[in-house]
């Protein structure tokens, strides 16, 4: 059956679904010989020979086992598959054994936490997915006390340094002291490093940030550093689709009005 070629590139393992989208632009995948730029275009695997980089993925579009890894990842790490600085990788903690995977969405280098990582396109973009409401938890520990009111103005969405505006945010202070501040804050979206932005806005730094939550997914157990498969009853629940709106019970009828 034809599927759209960046859903097939995802799907073979070789990029996430955005990054397979750039491949497809970038004239750097073929159907049949022939340079495919469209990004509506379609193929079938069963019949069509597709080529990314120079290289056939039919073969790993047959059979290929999807694989969902959940790492408690170290600061110091990119969550990225390579590096032209030679910076460590998220990818290397883990064994070669689970193939070529991707992580879901982002962890800044100096942000730990809990990372998804896998081979699945269609996950990374449920998970990823704003509308979907598949909600990360962070700590922060930020320098300083900010005031009540600079905290109700990241919770009700700033617009940080790039022109783009924050979503709605939760926001709740665990604790302080005379010199710092923890925070817990959860968000739908995410953006490039964008805890640390919305508080360097009201002009409080973030000194360490680390995610502990995503969606149910919450692993004390699990060492910095370490990782573990998540569960196909996990991998259900994480896309299962949530209707957050409340439903209205329906109006009965008065028979004595008309």
């Amino acid at each position: 059956m034809p599927e759209r070629l960046q859903k097939l590139i995802a799907a073979a393992g070789i990029a996430s679904r955005r990054h397979a989208e750039e491949l497809i632009t970038s004239g750097k995948v073929t159907i049949n010989g022939k340079v495919a730029t469209e990004l509506g275009t379609k193929a079938d695997p069963a019949k069509d020979h597709i080529k990314v980089n120079g290289k056939l993925i039919n073969p790993l579009l047959s059979g290929q086992q999807k694989v969902y890894v959940l790492l408690n990842k170290p600061r110091g790490y990119l969550s990225s598959v390579s590096d032209p600085e030679g910076r460590p990788l998220v990818t290397e903690l883990l064994p070669p054994s689970l193939g070529r995977i991707y992580p879901v969405g982002r962890l800044d280098f100096n942000t730990e936490g809990l990372l998804l990582l896998t081979n699945d396109g269609d996950f990374t973009n449920f998970v990823t997915a704003a509308r979907n409401r598949v909600e990360k938890v962070y700590e922060a520990k930020v320098k300083g006390v900010p005031p009540e009111a600079a905290i109700e103005r990241l919770r009700r969405g700033v617009v940080l340094d790039d022109g783009t505006r924050t979503a709605p945010a939760k926001i709740k202070l665990l604790d302080e002291t005379s010199t710092n501040s923890w925070f817990e804050i959860s968000l739908h979206q995410g953006r490039n490093q964008q805890i640390r932005r919305m508080f360097d806005l009201i002009g409080y730094s973030v000194i360490k940030l680390r995610r502990v939550r995503i969606g149910f997914l919450v692993d004390e157990k699990l060492k910095n550093g370490y990782w573990r498969l998540l569960s196909e009853t996990e991998v259900k629940r994480l896309m299962k689709k949530r209707n957050d709106r409340p439903t209205r019970p329906r109006r009965k009828e008065n028979p004595g009005r008309r």
